[in-house]
């Protein structure tokens, strides 16, 4: 199972096969923007990666025009759409 490190807040926590970021986070008791209810839409979970992007899946096209859409740097990642199959650290801003 991934193990899931959430920066600065220190938490951590495996995760089941299949769990999004977004679903993680919340697992985690920490908070996520998300206006539209994880659909990829409104872009607002983004998440920033620091540790094991090689092995998260590529950008799908939903995600992208999503961040395009909605002005979303190219260096993040919505973590609504990412579902980790190996180990990853991420970070937002709020946490």
């Amino acid at each position: 199972m991934p193990l899931v490190r959430f920066q600065p807040s220190g938490r951590a926590l495996h995760v089941e096969p299949g769990t999004s970021l977004l679903e993680a986070a919340r697992a985690a008791a920490l908070p996520m923007a998300s206006a539209c209810g994880a659909d990829g839409l409104c872009g607002r979970c983004g998440v920033r990666v620091l540790g094991g992007a090689e092995a998260l899946p590529p950008e799908s096209e939903l995600e992208t025009r999503a961040k395009r859409r909605n002005r979303v740097s190219d260096e993040l990642r919505l973590a609504c759409r990412v579902v980790p199959v190996a180990d990853v650290e991420i970070t937002t801003p709020y946490w």
